[in-house]
């Protein structure tokens, strides 16, 4: 998520704490939310698919793979 928007959801947390928002600056602030709430899990999602476990044993499995064997 690029920068400003980060900073425009900041600055909309601060005013709705100082003095309320209105209902147009309520629907972007939950938008941004949104927005980077999916940006936060596909990257989430991204880092897991390339871990790797390491059982005691020496062998490893890859999440990815766990998580097809589960579904």
């Amino acid at each position: 998520m690029e920068k400003e928007k980060i900073n425009r959801i900041n600055e909309l947390k601060k005013k709705k704490k100082s003095q309320g928002l209105t209902e147009a600056e309520q629907a972007e602030q939950n938008s941004l939310r949104q927005e980077y709430i999916s940006e936060f899990k596909a990257s989430l999602t991204g880092q897991l698919d390339n871990m790797v476990i390491e059982k005691p044993d020496g062998t490893k499995i890859n999440v990815k793979d766990l998580k097809k064997k589960n579904n």
